[in-house]
Order: C-alpha cells, then sequence, then structure tokens
C-alpha cells in the first residue's frame, strides 16, 4: 500500500492530522492505531473512564509503569496512556484547558518560532465548538465540543463555597483573560443533540466521521514495528496486523504516537542516542541525542476524606442503587453522575502573590480517588489533587529492548530537582487549607491517611511515599532552533527527510494546565501550514 502521508497513532494530534489532511481529497492519508475504534460504552460514558484509568483490565489504555523513582522512595509510578482512537482523549478527565498565554511567549522566546500566544490562539479557536458561544478567546464552530458541566455534585459546589471561606477568587472561564481563581471546569463534552452528555474524544470530534472518505484509510489493531528509510529519508512504516506488512509514504511519516510513543519509535528505528542504540544492536540512523530526553511531567499528590454523602461514586449499597438510577438517567437525557468528568472542579493559584501567574494547580473530585483508583475503599468520599505547573525535573524516555513489543523505560525522574519537592510541599499546604475550612469539614467523617498529619516533614514523608503522575507527560521530541532540538519547530524530524513529530513530545516545556487541548492546537497548527505549503526544511 501506498499513500502520501503514514501517520502513527491515533490519539488526540494523529485524529486532528488524519481528518485534516485528507480534506484534501487530492491527498492520500492512512491513519494506524494499535488500539480499537474507541467507540465503545467506556469511552462514550465520561463516568466511564473509572473502568478504564486502572488498567485492570488493560481497556483502552497501555499501563505503562515508570522505572523505579529514586526521590520516590524507589517506587514504580503508574503511567495510563490511552491505546484507541482518540488516545489519551478517550479516558482522561475530559478538562477543557490551554494554559497560561505567557507559557506560549515563553516557547517562541526560547527557540519554538511561531509558537507565541498570539500565533497559537487561531488555532484554539478553530478546534473549538464552545457551547457559550464565541468571542475574542472563544471558538464556537470548531469540531471539539466544549460545555460546562450537565450536573456537578453538590460537595463539588461546597469545594467552591470553602475557597469563597479562604477569599479565593472565583473563575468562570479558566481560559478567560485571568486563569487564576478557583471554578467549574469546561469540559470537551457534547452538550446537545442524540450524543449530549457524551464524552467528546478526538476521534469523537475529527476522525469518526472522516473515516468514510475515500483517500482516509484507517487501520485499527496494528502495531508499528519500524520507520523505513531510503538513505537518510523515511519512506513508510512496517507493521504487524495478522503477520508482518508495509505501508510506504510518498510525502512524510508523522508519529503521533505520544509522549512515550514516538521516542520509542524513532529510537528503535534507528534516531536517538547513537550510544544507546548500539547497545541494544540498532544500525544508527541519526545521532540524535536528545530523542527520548527533556520528558516533563505534572507530579500529583492526593488528600482523600470519608463522607456520609452517598451522592458521589463509592462503594456500598445506597451507592449502587444511586448508580443504577443515574446510569439510566444518563441514558436517557445525558445528565446525571455518569456524565460527571470525574473531576468537576479545580484551581489556579500561587503559593507566592508576587508570581506573574499561578504555579499551582488543584483537581477536586467527589470520590475517594487513591493510586489512579487501584486502590479501592469502602464507603464514600471526595479527593483533592495538587500538582505544580512547571516543574524542573527532567526525565528519559529509553528502549527496554529493539522490539516495539516492549514497553519503554519511563523514567519521569520526579522530584530530582529539589525546587520541586519544596513546590509541591507548598501546593499540598495550600490546598489543606481549602480542606480544613469549616465548609469542608462539614461533609467530612475522616481524613485518609493524613489525619493528624502537621509538620512539614510528614507532608513531605507522605508525599514521596504516595504522589505520582496526573498523566501530563511531555517534550521527548521537543521543537527548537537549536542544533540540538530534535525536531524543527514544524515538527520536522532533524538530520533526516520525510518525518515528522506532531503531539505533546514536541512540547519545550510544560504548559501550565492539561494537555489535551494543546496537543489538539498544536496539530491544527501544523496541518494548517503542511496545507498551506512549508518550505522544506533543511537537513541537518
Amino acid at each position: 500500500m501506498e499513500f502520501d502521508y503514514v501517520i502513527v497513532g491515533g490519539g488526540s494530534a494523529g485524529c486532528v492530522m488524519a481528518a485534516r489532511l485528507s480534506e484534501d481529497p487530492a491527498i492520500s492519508v492512512c491513519l494506524i492505531e494499535a488500539g480499537g475504534e474507541g467507540r465503545d460504552l467506556l469511552v462514550r460514558a465520561p463516568m466511564g473512564v473509572i473502568g478504564m484509568i486502572s488498567g485492570r483490565p488493560k481497556i483502552n489504555n497501555y499501563a505503562y509503569k515508570t522505572t523505579p523513582q529514586k526521590h520516590l522512595n524507589n517506587r514504580r509510578g503508574f503511567q495510563p496512556r490511552g491505546r484507541a482512537l482518540g488516545g489519551s482523549s478517550a479516558i482522561n478527565a475530559m478538562i477543557y484547558i490551554r494554559g497560561h498565554q505567557a507559557d506560549y511567549d515563553e516557547w517562541a522566546a526560547n527557540g519554538a518560532t511561531g509558537w507565541s500566544w498570539s500565533e497559537v490562539l487561531p488555532y484554539f479557536l478553530k478546534s473549538e465548538g464552545n457551547s457559550r458561544g464565541a468571542d475574542a478567546l472563544r471558538g464556537a464552530d470548531g469540531p471539539l465540543s466544549v460545555s460546562d458541566q450537565r450536573t456537578p455534585r453538590n460537595v463539588t459546589q461546597a469545594f467552591l463555597e470553602a475557597s469563597d471561606e479562604l477569599q479565593l477568587p472565583r473563575n468562570d472561564d479558566f481560559n478567560g483573560p485571568q486563569q487564576q481563581g478557583v471554578g467549574l471546569w469546561q469540559v470537551t463534552q457534547f452538550a446537545d443533540g442524540p450524543k449530549a452528555g457524551q464524552r467528546c474524544s478526538a476521534a469523537a470530534a475529527y476522525l469518526h466521521d472522516a473515516m468514510t472518505r475515500p483517500n482516509l484509510h484507517v487501520i485499527t489493531k496494528a502495531r508499528v514495528e519500524r520507520i523505513t528509510f531510503d538513505g537518510p529519508r523515511a519512506t513508510g512504516v512496517d507493521y504487524s496486523k495478522g503477520g508482518r506488512k508495509t505501508v510506504h509514504a510518498r510525502r512524510e511519516v508523522i508519529l503521533c504516537a505520544g509522549a512515550f510513543g514516538s521516542p520509542q519509535l524513532l529510537q528503535a528505528s534507528g534516531i536517538g542516542p547513537a550510544v544507546h542504540l548500539r547497545d541494544l544492536g540498532i544500525p544508527v540512523i541519526h545521532d540524535a541525542a536528545q530523542v527520548g530526553g527533556n520528558l516533563q511531567d505534572h507530579l500529583d499528590f492526593v488528600l482523600s476524606y470519608k463522607t456520609n454523602d452517598t451522592n458521589g461514586l463509592g462503594l456500598g449499597i445506597a451507592g449502587t442503587r444511586h448508580l443504577l438510577r443515574e446510569i439510566l438517567k444518563w441514558r436517557k437525557d445525558g445528565t446525571g453522575m455518569i456524565a460527571s468528568p470525574g473531576s468537576e472542579a479545580g484551581a489556579f493559584l500561587k503559593t507566592d502573590p508576587n508570581l506573574d501567574r499561578p504555579d499551582v494547580q488543584l483537581h477536586f473530585v467527589p470520590a475517594i480517588v487513591d493510586d489512579h483508583v487501584r486502590k479501592l475503599h469502602l464507603g464514600y468520599g471526595y479527593s483533592c489533587h495538587a500538582c505544580i505547573l512547571r516543574p524542573k525535573s527532567r526525565g528519559t524516555v529509553r528502549l527496554a529492548s529493539a522490539n516495539m513489543r516492549d514497553a519503554p523505560l519511563i523514567d519521569p525522574n520526579f522530584l530530582s530537582d529539589e525546587r520541586d519537592a519544596q513546590g509541591l510541599l507548598a501546593a499540598t499546604k495550600l490546598m489543606r487549607r481549602i480542606m480544613d475550612t469549616s465548609t469542608m469539614q462539614a461533609w467530612r467523617t475522616a481524613e485518609i491517611y493524613t489525619d493528624g498529619v502537621t509538620s512539614d516533614e510528614e507532608l513531605m514523608q507522605h508525599i514521596r511515599a504516595r504522589a505520582d503522575t496526573i498523566y501530563h507527560p511531555v517534550g521527548t521530541c521537543r521543537m527548537g532552533t537549536d542544533t540540538d532540538a530534535p525536531c524543527d519547530p514544524q515538527g520536522r524530524v532533524n538530520g533526516v527527510a520525510g518525518l515528522r513529530v506532531v503531539d505533546a513530545s514536541l512540547m519545550p516545556t510544560l504548559i501550565g494546565g492539561n494537555t489535551n487541548a494543546p496537543t489538539i492546537m498544536m496539530a491544527e497548527k501544523i496541518a494548517a501550514g503542511m496545507h498551506a505549503g512549508e518550505p522544506v526544511a533543511r537537513m541537518q
């Protein structure tokens, strides 16, 4: 088989790239995805994330583990990643956050030419179909349905009131002129019509309808094994599905396999740190030391509490009856608990009022969340998460072997920079102030794990014992204009031709917030540049 473009990975970026490139009927596109089509009930029902995120069993989820983390008591962390069309947008909390405007200006200032806030905003607007309508900072006509939540829980409202008690500012639009404040999330969810209350994954937004186009060929449940080359030019990929097969690319191979998958495939194909590749017997196509480096992620610490309120998600007879009623309600009109994104409210706050932008994000969940829902508790409760937005620690993604079937070695190197440890401690103390207000104390019957913990030393022990990712890995194929950057600002892989990366691995640094909306924006922007006929990159 031969196509103009071969796209590897049907996640958030891959769905956008396949849909946008195939809008031109003269262009042929093949998309290869390891998982299924992402249309099943667990994906469509927002609360279905509970059945997927734990990886037990592995439903639409790679369920990776990290290497032992030295600064987290040598624990192996958990790294859920979506495995279906839609990628991690099929298993995430659907939170629509762009990040702070200054984050993008810093990208541009540090070498990601063309990625300043004013240059990326049009592509956020292009992607967004916001139920609130259009304005200078909001798009209404894009394919990605963004809406207000349908029926937040009462305890979530209490979280907002608790923030009022501390005189923290309210914010009803975290993507508006100001990010700072406390409020309900807007979410990627269909607001009306026959899909009202369903998740709007990137596949549901961009790809599922486009799959009827004759110039778009989508292959699911297929594993890409290698990029093929003719000299220094990428010519296609080898993949396995009922045997080994090859698909050829006349123009480009585009990697959209994510912050773990894209550097893994590049290295397995001979592009990466030469010493590492030779140690595994992989012929070196291009020595690119930073492929798989620069890994950044938001480390998250959770406080959880028990409550007598059975209106949320929990384990008990009353809650089970309530859950059955809620399932019927969602099937009828798309409202109720099943329509909940899980995390219903949150905050962007400053640990120091002199900072130019928030450095902490909170996520509030009307359920007990312990170890990515892998540890269950009888009864009912609620949780609050805290992460620092711009970590200094840097990690790596390396190959465990030359075989793509073996999971990569993921080392976020969490808290290797002491500034991150002190920042997360400050974030935890700020979060705890909210959770200890009289408003929240009226809801709780017990504090899980941290009851009676008062000293910074004790809190830090709990952080090192339980903190883990909140699912925002980026940076492992960073873009830039310096000679060490794996990719240029259009995502083209330096040192070879006909090969591009488009996903969160391109981000030079983490943005201040959730990463799904920015990943979709990035794909929109790069696809538009390809349609416009960008200049051919020089081989470095």
